[in-house]
């Protein structure tokens, strides 16, 4: 199994980009400047702690410094107890270097001990000391200070002191933790602050797309509002969209109404001629003429219904049109004395124009009370697919049916399985063109009751 982030992740929109973007670039900003801090936080802390071994060091060169042998050979306590303690942790070392085999002199809590050199440890001298980390006689971790003193005639030595290096760490702990916690909240406060500018920032296209999408359902007609100068000319440039939009349909209905009745006047003259003239040829003729008709109404149906769903804005109820083609049905078909039952939401919407859902639905049902024995039932729901809501609504009769094997070819242009009913064999294939143009389908089924089952999918609000 192929895991696969979500296509929003993959492709956020545009306020989720700026959002993503400040947020990355906070934490970056937040990174470094926390590991700035937090290295100079460590360098301030063991500069401090430097500086306390420092005295001790002077401590110690002082007394190595007094005018008796008695008194340089004694050191004193250095007003510390920890350097008497054994493994204390606290040590001070004196070697004297200047003699052929060095004397070695160092605190009680050494224990006969010694403490390694940081020259050894490849520790660099700055100012005449050396400062680093060393592991001590009790294997903890210490912090060393040591310095070389040149005493002329009272010789050179080198002196180092070593206190455990856990107070240190405990600083650097406490700083760390209460830096993270400190950056942490200021990269809380900075997301949220980022949140509501976008939102703030972005208001004004919301309110535009808000507005393009009233335009689209029918809610109205044109782009209205103040929009700040950077997306006034785009709410202007849309709004000259939408009334070219709708010259080109005016066009298109105009060229379709034009072109009907320069062919359908000269069609209706031929046919007249040859019924006045009976005969073989005008047989012929009145055949040929009236297959000419139905394919006119069908490619003109099919133009208007291109150049009708190219435009924005068309939405109709179901319920008034639905009502009113079933009443005309039941009065052409009267003889039959049909039984029509209708499960309708009066809520539903077509997302299209009226006249593209009238065709269809006359062709359906006509198509049903043609064939119907007594029954004809209409059922109307909203379902959603894919996140967008569709209308569906589903025609059943209860007349001798279709097999499998003929649905699909009823639905091919001119395809008749039986010419005993008047009609031409177009009607089935303009509802699958008109639905195929709004993005819907038409499927053939057997009906609950024996009949045939047309169901109609459409796109709705």
């Amino acid at each position: 199994m192929v895991f696969r982030l979500p296509r929003r992740l993959l492709q956020p929109s545009l306020s989720g980009r700026l959002i993503i973007l400040a947020a990355l670039w906070s934490f970056m900003i937040l990174l470094v400047a926390g590991l700035i801090l937090y290295t100079l936080q460590r360098q301030v802390t063991e500069r401090g702690f430097d500086e306390r071994l420092g005295v001790y060091v002077k401590e110690i060169v002082a007394d190595l410094a007094a005018p008796s042998d008695a008194d340089r050979q004694q050191i004193s306590d250095l007003g510390e107890p920890r350097f008497d303690l054994p493994l204390s942790g606290w040590y001070w070392q004196v070697i004297r270097t200047d003699s052929e085999k060095p004397v070695i002199r160092a605190s009680r809590s050494l224990i006969g001990g010694q403490l390694p050199k940081l020259e050894d440890l490849g520790e660099r001298e700055v100012r005449g000391a050396r400062k680093g980390y060393i592991i001590g006689p009790d294997d903890r971790r210490l912090r060393q200070f040591e310095r070389r003193i040149d005493a002329g005639e009272d010789g050179r030595y080198t002196i180092a002191v070593a206190a455990p290096s856990d107070e240190i760490q405990d600083d650097i702990r406490d700083f760390r933790i209460a830096l993270t916690i400190t950056f942490a909240l200021l990269f809380a406060a900075l997301v949220v602050s980022t949140l509501l500018q976008v939102r703030i920032g972005l208001a004004p296209l919301a309110r535009l797309r808000q507005s393009v999408g009233d335009v689209r359902v029918g809610s109205t007609t044109r782009i209205d509002g103040e929009y700040p100068p950077d997306l006034r000319p785009l709410a202007g440039e849309l709004n000259q969209l939408i009334e070219t939009n709708r010259e080109i349909l005016d066009r298109a209905r105009t060229h379709v109404g034009n072109l009907a009745h320069a062919l359908k006047t000269p069609l209706s003259v031929i046919v007249n001629e040859a019924d006045a003239n009976p005969g073989p040829l005008a047989a012929k003729v009145n055949e040929q003429a009236t297959l000419m008709r139905d394919q006119v109404n069908y490619y003109l149906d099919r133009a208007r219904a291109a150049a009708l769903t190219g435009t924005l804005g068309g939405i109709c109820d179901v319920a008034p049109s639905l009502e009113g083609l079933i009443r005309t049905f039941d009065k052409i078909y009267r003889s039959k004395a049909i039984a029509t039952s209708v499960n309708l939401d009066g809520a539903i919407r077509f997302r299209g124009e009226r006249q593209d859902l009238e065709e269809m639905l006359g062709n359906l049902l006509d198509n049903a009370y043609k064939w119907a024995t007594a029954a004809v039932r209409v059922d109307v729901e909203l379902i959603e697919e894919a996140g967008r809501p569709l209308l569906r609504i589903v025609i059943d009769d209860d007349g001798p049916g279709l097999p499998a094997t003929g649905r699909a070819e009823v639905l091919r242009r001119g395809r008749r399985l039986d010419e005993s009913k008047p009609g031409s064999g177009l009607g089935l294939s303009i509802v699958t063109d008109l639905a195929k143009l709004y993005g819907g389908f038409l499927t053939l089924d057997e009906a609950g009751f024996g009949g045939l089952r047309a169901v109609l999918t459409l796109p709705a609000v």
